[in-house]
Parts: structure tokens; sequence; C-alpha cells
């Protein structure tokens, strides 16, 4: 496995974050990003989640809720990659993956863009 220090990562993630355009991270709303070491034990190959409502989803009922929740997984990602280039490109089409959930944008779409 890839050694990379948590810091590293969460690096990379901040870096990503950064080279999304800002005319969407102009549109992101009531969203918070996390890194976390390991994701949950029934799906110990996931890369990233979004846990949230989408923006395309909510609706005049949407008041003084908690952020949407996008977390990137440091341990499954460096598992999967071979090379520090390899984490840099999949925590790239991580973080966009998951931020395209926050605008609603589906599994089955993203795949079809390359960002699966």
């Amino acid at each position: 496995m890839l050694e990379m220090t948590r810091e590293e990562f969460e690096e990379l993630v901040a870096e990503a974050l950064d080279r999304i355009p800002p005319e969407l991270t102009r549109l992101m709303d009531n969203v918070a990003v996390f890194v976390e070491d390991e994701p949950p034990a029934d799906d110990p190959e996931l890369l990233g989640l979004y846990e949230g409502t989408p923006l395309t989803e909510r609706g005049e009922w949407y008041a003084g809720v908690l952020p949407d929740r996008i977390t990137i997984y440091r341990g499954p990602t460096l598992r999967f990659c071979e090379t520090r280039d390899d984490v840099v490109a999949e925590t790239e089409v991580t973080v966009v993956h998951e931020i395209a959930h926050h605008f609603g944008i589906d599994d089955a779409r993203l795949h079809a863009l390359g960002y699966g």
C-alpha cells in the first residue's frame, strides 16, 4: 500500500477543492468536506461519500438543517492507487464526483462523464 500521511492527503483534497471552478463553488450551499481514514465497514472500498439533500431537491422546507457532508476516505484511495500521481488524480475525481452529487447529478451521469 502506498504511504501518505493524513496531513498530506488532506492537502490533496484541499488542492482538488481549489481546482473546482469558482462559478461552481459559489453555488455550493451548506456543505462541508471531511477526510476520514476509513469508510464504513460495510463498504470498505468506498473512496468518497455524499450525505445530504442535493440542491435540486431543496425546497421551501429547507432551512435550519445541518450541512451536507462530503467525506473523502484516505485508506481505500491509497490501497487503490499505485503512485502519488495516481492518488492526486483519483482524489480529484472523487472530490468532483461527490460535489456533483451535491448538485443533484447521479452516478449514471457521472460514469458517462468519466467521473465514475
